[in-house]
């Protein structure tokens, strides 16, 4: 048998139509969008499909999004036979991976999701603070820079550890602009900032991670059906107190992607899926090593596409 891992995408992955092949064609993912919008009190199948951009971009409408087209793609593989040995998700892509192993119920991660989106945007006012992928520069260099740069009222740190040859920095909007040039001219190799509202996974983030708190554990959490690896240290867990507690860590701490995608490995892992929109993280794990298979399924055509090569 295949070792299988199902990993899921963060922000940044979304776009407008994303589910609605799914939506249209499969009962189950019509059922799911329609649960998550009775709990949300929106139409969300309406922002998903039609957006505009600029109003599913805003976090407390992309990270419902996602997390239900994620979800949509995780129980379409599994009608379809297909399930994992464990899983891992990037940021937000954490709910859907517990969500996956029966840690949290699908609509309990909708509503939290939401409330998560909703606390980030209100912890940094739109446009003070902003993210940007540095690629080609090392974490230690990259580090230092945000060390010189930073200050009290001034904040730019490393806030995805997404591979060796990329980090996301997030910050201040002028502190992050202001390290990404340093970057440029010591030797990065790019700077692409990200369709983003907020500086995610920085200290900026701490109201919100103290709301999060109280709402998380004001929620029901169950032990894991299988392990899932946390953002906050790369490390398998299976009990739902400890996957409660790594979802208030990581509002404020690095998503350590690359020890993640080092995990996946050490487990024998030779077949990686993502769920839902997006190949960020099947690119990420591509250029990470050629000893594992990576598969995305976010339409019926890449179902098709993933369902016949694993077969």
């Amino acid at each position: 048998m295949v070792k299988t891992a199902f990993v899921f995408p963060g922000q940044g992955s979304q776009f407008v139509g994303m589910g609605k092949d799914f939506y249209e064609h499969v009962p189950s993912a019509r059922k799911l969008m329609d649960d998550a919008a009775e709990v949300l009190e929106c139409d969300l199948a309406n922002i998903c499909f039609h957006g505009p951009e600029e109003t599913l971009r805003s976090t407390e409408n992309t990270q419902p999004a996602l997390l239900v087209h994620s979800i949509m793609a995780l129980n379409i593989l599994r009608e379809n036979g297909m399930d994992s040995v464990l899983a891992a998700g990037h940021s937000l892509g954490e709910f859907s991976a517990l969500v996956s192993a029966g840690a949290l119920r699908f609509k309990d991660a909708v509503r939290l999701v939401r409330l998560r989106g909703r606390f980030m945007q209100e912890a940094v006012p739109n446009g003070v603070g902003s993210m940007t992928a540095i690629i080609g520069l090392e974490i230690e260099t990259l580090q230092r820079l945000c060390d010189q740069v930073s200050e009290d009222s001034r904040v730019v740190q490393p806030a995805n550890l997404n591979s060796p040859a990329q980090t996301v920095i997030a910050g201040h909007k002028d502190a992050v602009k202001q390290v990404a040039d340093k970057a440029l001219q010591v030797g990065a190799k790019k700077a692409v900032p990200l369709p983003v509202s907020a500086p995610f996974h920085s200290t900026l983030m701490k109201s919100a991670e103290i709301k999060l708190q109280k709402e998380l554990e004001q929620t029901e959490f169950h032990d894991l059906s299988y392990p899932v690896i946390t953002n906050i240290a790369a490390k398998l867990i299976t009990k739902g107190s400890e996957a409660r507690s790594a979802l208030v860590k990581q509002v404020c701490s690095p998503v350590r992607w690359s020890e993640t995608m080092q995990v996946l490995v050490g487990q024998g892992i030779e077949t990686v899926i993502e769920l839902g929109a997006g190949k960020v993280l099947s690119g990420l794990m591509k250029r990470f090593t050629r000893r594992v298979r990576c598969y995305q399924v976010g339409d019926r055509e890449s179902l098709s596409q993933t369902l016949t090569a694993l077969r």
